[in-house]
């Protein structure tokens, strides 16, 4: 039935202009805005709605990962930023917040809203 539709993902924010200027300028996405919801247009064609919600909480899972090729080189530049990465007591991070214990390289942070986000790397 769903087959041929082109479905899209979407996630709430209690600010929507904090996450415009979070997505557009600190993780340097294209993001546009219509009707007061914001749309990140992820590479792949891949777009993604961000929608206001005045009592919002955030998930307590990772709601979007960002394939990298190289995470040191990505937690440093998002760093440089002003991005604070994660470290969870359960987790065995890094200096950097980096998680080695299995599977993927990846690294977590969160945007304004309290959403919790990632970059990984597929490969070592």
């Amino acid at each position: 039935m769903f087959g041929s539709t082109k479905a899209f993902s979407g996630f709430a924010v209690d600010d929507i202009e904090a996450a415009r200027k979070f997505y557009e300028g600190t993780l340097g996405l294209r993001v546009s805005e219509r009707n007061g919801l914001l749309t990140l247009h992820i590479a792949g064609d891949r777009d993604v709605l961000v929608y206001p919600k005045p009592d919002h909480t955030p998930a307590t899972y990772t709601i979007l990962n960002f394939p990298v090729e190289d995470i040191t080189t990505a937690v440093d530049e998002l760093s440089r930023r002003g991005v604070v990465f994660q470290r969870y007591d359960s987790l065995d991070t890094d200096e950097r917040g980096i998680f080695h214990g299995g599977g993927p390289l990846i690294a977590w942070f969160t945007d304004p809203a309290g959403n919790v986000l990632s970059v990984l790397q597929q490969s070592a």
